[in-house]
């Protein structure tokens, strides 16, 4: 029963690109804004099925266990996985594809430059490269920042 809020946010969300991939939404502004609501809904479908899968916890009131022995399993097997958990894992992964996506964008404003600049005169590469490669940095960045959200969570 639980699970039925992210199917319906999961459908809701393939609206827009419905309406768009079929032809009913024909202006380009209206393709962006059945994006931009395509976007937001699949954020809050993961944000709310995050919610739902990791939100389970286990206490001692509702099991025949002692709060001690739950704890002594959660520590030794890591078993119970709390909100705290995913939506730390939430956090890791959007830190590592948002910065991807980023570093992807930068590297096709800066490469497509860079080779118009290299075919024009060939002595600008080594100028031209370091653009390239300070865009892939931020890929890095976010990828290190998720190791360090990782490194909290254990």
């Amino acid at each position: 029963m639980e699970f039925i809020i992210p199917i319906v946010l999961f459908l809701i969300a393939l609206i827009p690109v419905v309406l768009a991939g079929t032809g009913v939404i024909k202006t380009p502004k209206g393709k962006k804004i059945a994006l931009i609501c395509n976007i937001v809904l699949v954020f809050g479908l993961v944000i709310i099925g995050t919610t739902v899968m990791f939100g389970q916890t286990v206490t001692a009131a509702e099991s025949d266990t002692s709060a001690a022995e739950i704890v002594a399993d959660v520590v030794a097997n890591q078993s119970t996985i709390t909100t705290g958990f995913g939506l730390g894992l939430l956090a890791a992964a959007l830190s590592t594809g948002l910065s991807c996506v980023g570093a992807g964008t930068a590297v096709a404003a800066s490469a497509s430059a860079a080779i118009g600049a290299i075919s024009e005169n060939p002595k600008t590469f080594g100028k031209a490269i370091i653009f390239v490669a300070l865009a892939e940095g931020v890929a890095l960045y976010g990828m290190l920042i998720s190791f360090q959200i990782l490194s909290y969570l254990k």
